[in-house]
């Protein structure tokens, strides 16, 4: 049932969802401060740090500094392709010959050269994170 109020002598209803959506829009701004508040006493509280936090942060700290000309090779390659794809793709659509179907005169084999490179590049990478955890556990 919708809440009613008496104003001037026209009764106004009151749907209980535009209460809803009134407080839902005005509960943020009106929690903020507490928010704060306890996002600052979280933050200067004292904890010991946690060995596998710190080790976890520096493998993948080393993992990302260590291939970023590797990685950026890939993701131009990548990116070469995609973009040639497009420009091969529109004049293939503009200008293939009646008896060659669009699909073909695409250049569907190139994507396929462009996706086997970054599979390569991803099944190397963890053959040799693979390699090195077999040696880290022999060791």
């Amino acid at each position: 049932m919708a809440a009613r109020a008496v104003s001037e002598g026209r009764i106004i209803a009151v749907t209980p969802l535009i209460l809803l959506a009134v407080a839902l829009v005005l509960a943020p701004i009106v929690l903020m401060p507490l928010s704060l508040v306890l996002r600052y006493r979280a933050g200067t509280a004292r904890r010991q740090a946690r060995g596998w936090v710190t080790a976890l942060n520096l493998v993948g700290l080393a993992i990302s500094t260590s291939l970023r000309w590797l990685v950026l090779g890939v993701t131009l390659v990548v990116s070469a392709r995609v973009l040639f794809g497009l420009w091969r793709g529109w004049h293939a659509w503009r200008h293939a010959p009646d008896d060659t179907p669009w699909l073909t005169a695409f250049g569907v084999a190139g994507s396929m050269a462009a996706g086997a490179v970054v599979l390569g590049y991803y099944v190397s990478y963890w053959m040799g994170v693979r390699r090195r955890w077999r040696r880290h556990m022999g060791a």
